[in-house]
């Protein structure tokens, strides 16, 4: 046999094994996505859709894309073709993890519309969706919902107490099962201070402070946010409801700005 033919030959099966090894366009976009890559990820992910394999969960990772491009970058054209691209998806091909994904994204392009109400509706719907493989996820579509109620309370036809005891009554219950929940601990002192428990708030940020052990990584990024809470919020609302002079709330400042330092040299982060 010639020696051509038979580099030829063996060429063959070599190059279709190498072109089996390659991740699939849908695998790439979901990767470049997690990866914070969003540009890539929508040029992926339009390939998978051009490629017509799995439409509906590349149509996903692409409008998903959209979205974190648009809070990026603040085109309005991302958060238009977002929600178009939503409106083309199957929700009855959507299953598992993806449908939660699905929801969070429609409540994504409502919430940057500015309509929250109707956004933390849609994350609500999210929060019941069987993800209990993925604290993760569940975490950010608990956030979002009460991200998107606390600006929902900053109009001022709200109806504010109400809506954050909707917000305390639900992370009272996750705190309790999932211990090291960012999103739990930090929105629970967060809502108490919205209906006017000072008490309990800061009470709760010194208990979010220290479990935030229970968050692995995540619990640097969750005492930070605790910090800034404390020091600009929790600590300056509860000096003005304690004392009346201007000398008397710098007192009460600088004790309990003295009693946080303390916790956080007490509860160190490792």
């Amino acid at each position: 046999m010639p020696l051509l033919v038979l580099l030829l030959l063996l060429a063959g099966p070599m190059t279709a094994s190498a072109a089996s090894d390659q991740p699939s366009a849908l695998l790439t976009a979901r990767r470049a996505y997690n990866e914070a890559h969003y540009d890539d990820a929508i040029r992926a992910a339009q390939l998978a859709i051009d490629e017509g394999r799995q439409l509906d969960a590349a149509r996903l990772v692409l409008a998903r894309a959209l979205i974190e491009r648009y809070r990026q970058k603040s085109a309005p054209a991302d958060l238009a073709d977002a929600r178009a691209v939503l409106q083309t998806i199957d929700d009855e091909r959507i299953h598992g993890a993806d449908r939660g994904d699905l929801l969070i994204a429609l409540g994504q392009v409502l919430y940057l519309q500015d309509k929250f109400g109707a956004a933390a509706e849609l994350f609500e719907t999210a929060l019941a969706q069987p993800r209990a493989d993925e604290p993760a996820a569940l975490d950010r579509a608990l956030d979002w919902w009460a991200t998107a109620l606390d600006r929902q309370a900053q109009d001022i036809t709200a109806d504010r107490e109400r809506l954050y005891r909707r917000i305390l009554d639900r992370v009272e219950a996750e705190v309790r099962y999932h211990p090291g929940s960012v999103a739990a601990n930090y929105w629970l002192p967060v809502a108490a201070r919205g209906i006017g428990d000072l008490d309990r708030a800061w009470q709760a940020a010194i208990a979010g402070w220290v479990r935030a052990a229970f968050a692995g990584p995540a619990g640097a990024k969750l005492r930070a946010d605790l910090d800034r809470l404390v020091v600009s919020a929790i600590i300056p609302d509860r000096a003005r409801e304690v004392a009346v002079s201007r000398p008397e709330q710098q007192q009460v400042t600088e004790a309990m700005t003295a009693e946080w330092e303390q916790v956080k040299r007490d509860w160190p982060a490792h």
